[in-house]
């Protein structure tokens, strides 16, 4: 339940062996910084609708992914379409200083006899630069398209294969990466791990056992969704040994999804989903040698399918593999330290909390392997820490009553670790560096003054970055930017189209603010009036709501073509509001984010509801009798318990992909936050809005996927089921096949975001009174 809002840009997710990138030039200018006035909307100015914010001419804005820096620092490549009648992608190399650009591979190289251009999606260079790895034919898996075909280009001999062999299906080969040394390629095939010589022959299969039901190589689908565990392999830096993730999923529950839209007869799709309480995957993680084809396995003490390898990788160059092994609670990690030679594993250090912990994706080894970085809350706040090897020493390297939220790059001949916090205010995000060693010192890298949501991507050496910049109400502008002077060298993504919308249109600015709701707590939000708006009268008020740990809607940053419906909103005359309770993804602390464990869905729709009553009882322009409220997954859930429980305060709420019963969501998520059904069940019961349908009064629509994998159509079918034997009419979407982001196939976000206008139109009448 990680979503907030899911649109089509979620079906483009990179896949993490390769590079992708891609470049939308736009004229040179200096970058605008800070919230653009707004005043009456110019005369040229056309009003939003749903087909210009997601039909097929909407509104167009510039992109640039970006690409990897040059190993020399000077330099980033991209993807780009080849020039001229031929088609295909080069990739180039643009220098950062000058903005010079040169072809390192054409797409005349990129022909396979008989055939046309290869299409690059992603691409990587080996070790020494004189080979690429091309991945096209990118096909759907699960939330990726990591299916796929890799092709192997020789720059000296312009000799191109296909990995794997000519007789291989299309679209069956995952995660392709060169071995440390270049002389080997490994990837993944119908659940089994293969290495092959770059310089060519047969492929070596090092896994046998792969098959519907055991997985080598992969995550399963649980910890794909929860942990982030796509690929689930990786190259020793000796190149002679693969650490892997084996999952047995034989014991796991099968959910059975219905596609009716594909003949004469349904067809059933099975997935291996563990929901809350139920048998999880028995993991295995070991190595295998890729020379004899022989695994050795950890011998991690404890019941594999009650514990948990979030994560694993190698410690530097030392030869062993550093394990984070969880507990089913999720409160309680051991930081283990793996012998690929044995399988014997030896304890560096303990990380537990009274409510969960979570895995940490960061880890870097410092140089000569002489220890690592680690992100922990065990003071309060989420700080970075310097660990030595053996685990018996931690230097904390960021003191101070605030959130470290994402660890960017740790340049050790610089002395310094980059990293994004905002101590101040909590809606946005600015770079931080804190020193690697002495007495630590924590310094703004930003300046000041640029207030919103900064993203740095570093190149090595903390020299140069691609800087993204934006507010609620400032589109995003990616300038290449000189880290030493701050200064902006060029832009390379305005997105004048979406900016122009702010800046000519007719809404006042947004007002972010705290709603005092007693006790002490104080919730940050935002709100945005409508055209003409006139104090005087009363308006509708729509409020967007997640409320649950994964996410947060109170930020000071662009927010995309949802936020852009939003403003269409505002336009025809509503109020569009937020408020984050306790518990979201805000970095307010350890307590503020845990003060909702075994209380999900309980705490969120009762902070969210105080909010609501002190905002009309402190802005008299929002009418009372037009209160609406709407979110998705988790939000989903949230509108129902609001609908619910808080019938007097909403007259109208739309559910989107929400989870009626929390025992019908995955092991990992709700039991992180929940604990174990059996150990809470009271909470469970409380925490799930199925429970109070009866307490249904106002306009109730509720839409859902029929081919959600994740947030199951199962959850909107017992929701109504309920609702009926409550006597209670709603309203309800089923769109086929979609999943959780439902926006598959043609003109779906048009009929859904048409749908839920219409029905706000009809039951939350828009305009002043």
């Amino acid at each position: 339940m990680r979503s907030i809002t899911l649109l089509a840009a979620l079906a483009a997710i990179a896949t993490p062996a390769l590079v992708w990138s891609q470049v939308t030039p736009v004229p040179e200018a200096p970058v605008q910084r800070g919230r653009a006035p707004v005043a009456a909307a110019s005369q040229g100015y056309r009003p939003l609708t749903v087909e210009r914010i997601f039909g097929q001419d909407a509104i167009r804005g510039d992109s640039f992914d970006g690409g990897e820096w040059t190993e020399d620092s000077r330099g980033y490549i991209a993807i780009e379409p080849a020039k001229g009648a031929g088609g295909g992608s080069d990739i180039v190399r643009y220098e950062i200083a000058g903005g010079a650009r040169t072809v390192l591979v054409p797409a005349a190289l990129l022909v396979p006899k008989g055939g046309t251009p290869i299409g690059v999606e992603g691409y990587a260079f080996s070790p020494d630069r004189r080979k690429v790895l091309i991945f096209t034919n990118g096909q759907p898996f699960r939330r990726t398209r990591a299916l796929g075909d890799y092709w192997l280009l020789d720059l000296d001999s312009k000799a191109l294969r296909r990995v794997g062999g000519s007789g291989v299906a299309p679209s069956t080969t995952m995660y392709a990466e060169f071995s440390p040394d270049g002389t080997r390629i490994a990837y993944v095939r119908a659940n089994n791990l293969y290495v092959e010589p770059v310089a060519g022959g047969a492929p070596q299969q090092l896994t046998r056992d792969g098959s519907d039901l055991i997985v080598n190589g992969l995550g399963d689908w649980v910890y794909e969704e929860e942990f982030g565990l796509r690929k689930a392999w990786s190259w020793s830096p000796d190149s002679r040994r693969i650490a892997f993730w084996r999952f047995d999923t034989s014991g796991v529950g099968t959910f059975y999804m219905v596609k009716n839209t594909d003949g004469q007869y349904s067809k059933v799709i099975p997935l291996q989903y563990p929901k809350a309480g139920t048998t999880n995957s028995a993991v295995q993680v070991g190595t295998v040698d890729v020379g004899s084809g022989e695994t050795r396995w950890f011998r991690l003490q404890g019941d594999p399918r009650q514990n948990y390898v979030p994560q694993m990788g190698w410690a530097g160059k030392s030869g062993r593999v550093l394990i984070q092994y969880a507990n089913r609670l999720q409160n309680t990690y051991q930081v283990l330290s793996g012998d690929p030679a044995t399988g014997a594993v030896a304890p560096l250090f303990v990380e537990r909390d009274k409510a969960w912990v979570e895995a940490n994706d960061q880890v870097q080894w410092l140089a000569n392997d002489r220890g690592f970085t680690w992100m922990s809350e065990r003071d309060g706040w989420r700080h970075l820490y310097l660990v030595s090897r053996d685990g018996k020493k931690s230097d904390l390297r960021t003191p101070g009553n605030y959130d470290v939220i994402d660890l960017l790059q740790v340049d050790e001949k610089g002395g310094y670790a980059y990293f994004i916090a905002s101590p101040d205010n909590p809606t946005q995000r600015y770079l931080y560096r804190a020193t690697l060693t002495g007495t630590p010192r924590v310094e703004r890298v930003t300046p000041e003054g640029l207030a919103g949501t900064h993203g740095y991507d570093l190149a090595p050496g903390a020299h140069w970055a691609r800087h993204t910049y934006s507010s609620f109400d400032r589109a995003p502008v990616t300038d290449l930017l000189d880290m030493t002077t701050g200064t902006s060298l060029r832009v390379l993504a305005r997105n004048q189209a979406f900016q122009d919308v702010v800046s000519q249109g007719p809404l006042p600015p947004t007002e972010f603010f705290r709603v005092d709701i007693g006790g002490g707590t104080q919730l940050d939000a935002w709100l945005i009036k409508p055209a003409n708006f006139d104090p005087s009268k009363r308006y509708p008020i729509l409020f967007q709501v997640y409320g649950e740990p994964a996410g947060q809607t109170v930020a000071d940053r662009w927010g995309g073509r949802g936020a852009l419906w939003h403003r269409m909103l505002a336009e025809h005359g509503y109020l569009v509001a937020s408020i984050d309770p306790r518990g979201v993804a805000s970095p307010r602390g350890r307590e503020w984010r845990k003060t909702i464990y075994r209380r999900i869905g309980i705490i969120g729709p009762e902070d969210i509801a105080a909010g609501v009553r002190k905002m009309l009882a402190t802005r008299p322009y929002i009418d009372p009798a037009r209160v609406g409220i709407w979110g998705w997954s988790g939000g989903g859930s949230t509108t129902l318990h609001s609908m619910f429980r808080f019938p007097d305060l909403y007259s109208t709420g739309i559910a989107v992909a929400g989870v009626a019963d929390q025992k019908l969501y995955d092991s990992i998520y709700q039991e992180r936050y929940m604990g174990l059904p059996e150990d809470n069940v009271d909470g469970f019961r409380k925490g799930s809005p199925i429970t109070y349908a009866s307490g249904l009064r106002g306009n109730l629509l509720m839409v859902h996927g029929t081919g959600d994998d994740n947030v199951h159509y199962q959850n909107m079918e017992q929701m109504a089921d309920a609702l009926i034997a409550a006597g209670k009419p709603f309203s309800m979407m089923a769109y086929p096949d979609r999943t959780h982001g439902i926006y598959e196939k043609p003109g779906t976000s048009v009929h859904l975001y048409n749908l839920l206008t219409r029905y706000l139109e009809t039951n939350l009448p828009a305009g002043a009174r």
